[in-house]
């Protein structure tokens, strides 16, 4: 009722929370996008510096970390091996190390001073649809409890946020409710070779993992892109062979966005958007809008991410290929 968070299951010792001047996020793949979206809510939230960092390059760099440092790492398995280098590193120079994995009996959550366990279930597929979903959970409900560590944020904001994040899983299944319209489109647009995916703010990390779940089962050239950077060079490539998948949710960056459609507009290239239900706007830019319910901004990545991950699923079922097993992929990158 009160909208407080508690973590005391993990194991970290309240100090690390309210010690601590700065937090870094390690990891690799599609759990880095998560701890990107971390990064957002973090900021946004305790109002705490924020660093996402690739695990393999972390390692390869004289990194600067002092002991007022709390490090998350973030690996589905808890055993991707330039992950676990990496934290072994950071926990010699760090106040505490942090494992947020769907395996508590990891190597990464022994190693850890504390581990965020997802509670996901089994993950059978490599792409980690699911566990990704798991990963913005838990990285939301830690940034809210660190928040409230840190006296960042008041006992009503808290509970807003709590309530309309219980709110989510119901508004995820109306969007997993059109997964038919998005099987239509996707195989309206098999033809397509190229796509260029925008995003700012808060789904710019979406935008990247959509493009990757793209690349990764449909075996498409597909760019996720900060929707600011597109003038930057992406626009060059943009003509009638080039399909523009922008996220357009009614946020602080909304307005810019459309902008950026606009542009598209202009040079002849192709819109699919993923919009709120009802968004005119986006509607009469796009040739095809997946809509999905409102939400507070913070929490629009569990929402705007779904179409992608069923655009590519039904990208690649329609081309004949295995969703789960994509070719030269595993499931866990153990290996250097």
């Amino acid at each position: 009722e009160s909208g407080r968070v508690f973590l005391d299951d993990t194991g970290l010792a309240p100090e690390a929370f309210r010690e601590t001047s700065r937090v870094v996020l390690i990891a690799c793949g599609t759990s880095y996008h998560a701890g990107l979206v971390g990064k957002y809510l973090l900021e946004t939230l305790a109002h705490v510096p924020v660093e996402v960092e690739y695990a393999s390059e972390l390692r390869s760099r004289d990194f600067v970390m002092d002991r007022g440092t709390l490090v998350l790492g973030i690996s589905q398995s808890g055993e991707t091996a330039d992950t676990l280098a990496a934290l072994r590193a950071a926990r010699e120079k760090a106040l505490a190390v942090l494992a947020v994995t769907n395996n508590p009996n990891s190597s990464m959550a022994r190693g850890a001073d504390g581990v965020l366990d997802l509670h996901a279930g089994p993950e059978i597929g490599v792409a980690a649809t699911k566990t990704f979903i798991g990963q913005l959970a838990a990285l939301s409900l830690f940034a809210l409890a660190y928040a409230q560590a840190r006296g960042a944020i008041g006992e009503a904001d808290s509970l807003a946020l709590v309530q309309e994040l219980q709110r989510v899983p119901h508004k995820m299944d109306r969007v997993l409710g059109g997964a038919a319209a998005i099987e239509r489109a996707a195989r309206r647009y098999l033809s397509c070779e190229h796509y260029l995916f925008l995003g700012r703010w808060i789904n710019f990390p979406i935008a990247l993992e959509g493009a990757l779940k793209l690349k990764e089962i449909s075996y498409t050239h597909a760019e996720g892109y900060a929707g600011g950077e597109m003038k930057h060079g992406p626009i060059a490539l943009i003509d009638e062979g080039m399909t523009t998948l922008a996220i357009v949710p009614r946020d602080r960056v909304y307005e810019k966005m459309l902008s950026n459609i606009a542009e598209v507009q202009a040079r002849s290239g192709r819109i699919l958007a993923v919009a709120f239900e009802g968004d005119e706007k986006a509607r009469a830019m796009a040739e095809e809008v997946f809509p999905i319910p409102e939400t507070h901004q913070l929490f629009t990545p569990f929402l705007t991410v779904l179409p992608l991950q069923l655009f590519a699923y039904h990208s690649a079922a329609a081309k004949g290929l295995d969703v789960d097993q994509p070719r030269n992929l595993a499931k866990s990158v153990t290996v250097e």
